[in-house]
């Protein structure tokens, strides 16, 4: 009996400039959010138009707080989505993985899937599943990989409470581009696939990983 495996590519925060990355092929393709500039309807139908022509058998996508579409017409830009899986604090299992996504992260400005700090953001970090392998979240874990620019860490700390509890495989995030990058805490591989630069520009290389047992 052969050893279940997936091969992933994970990209993040393309702000509309997706079609500039170069994303190698796998069996699942993951965008942690900040997929358009402002979150228009009309951006995320052009995205979903973008995502038929990837050759990833799997394609799995979650809102970033640059999606407004996603919050203020939720059922509307859902319905847009129909080349590929859109998580908001939600699961889906391919070839028994379990992939969680959500889309929030500590209040920033007044941007989209703001919450504040404490019981507020706990409340959805409560929700993700025990079983979860690959946990997809647009903000990073407090301390990791969340350093901005001036060297301040602005992850959210409930969210690593919740990542030491559940122990997931992965942790894919996104939403600081500055850093960009791969960590290991724990048996835990944190991933910020963050494609845009601090200038946004979309040059960073999408991420791949392989999940197996």
């Amino acid at each position: 009996m052969s050893t279940p495996k997936l091969s992933c590519v994970a990209v993040s925060d393309t702000h509309g400039m997706y079609e500039q990355v170069d994303v190698p092929n796998a069996d699942v393709y993951i965008h942690a959010g900040d997929i358009t500039r402002s979150g228009k309807l009309s951006e995320i139908k052009h995205f979903n138009n973008y995502l038929s022509t990837l050759p990833h058998k799997h394609k799995i996508i979650i809102a970033g707080n640059h999606d407004w579409g996603f919050e203020r017409s939720p059922d509307e830009a859902r319905n847009l989505i129909t080349n590929g899986t859109y998580l908001e604090d939600e699961s889906v299992t391919i070839n028994g993985f379990k992939f969680y996504g959500s889309p929030w992260q500590p209040w920033f400005l007044n941007w989209a899937f703001n919450l504040h700090r404490g019981k507020n953001i706990s409340s959805k970090w409560d929700l993700i599943e025990n079983d979860t392998d690959v946990l997809i979240t647009h903000g990073p874990a407090f301390g990791i990989l969340d350093r901005v620019l001036r060297g301040e860490s602005v992850g959210c700390s409930d969210l690593l409470d919740t990542i030491n509890k559940i122990k997931p495989k992965y942790h894919i995030c996104g939403h600081i581009h500055e850093a960009y990058g791969t960590d290991e805490v724990d048996n835990t591989r944190f991933i910020n696939a963050s494609s845009c630069t601090i200038r946004y520009e979309p040059t960073n290389k999408p991420i791949e990983f392989l999940l197996e047992r």
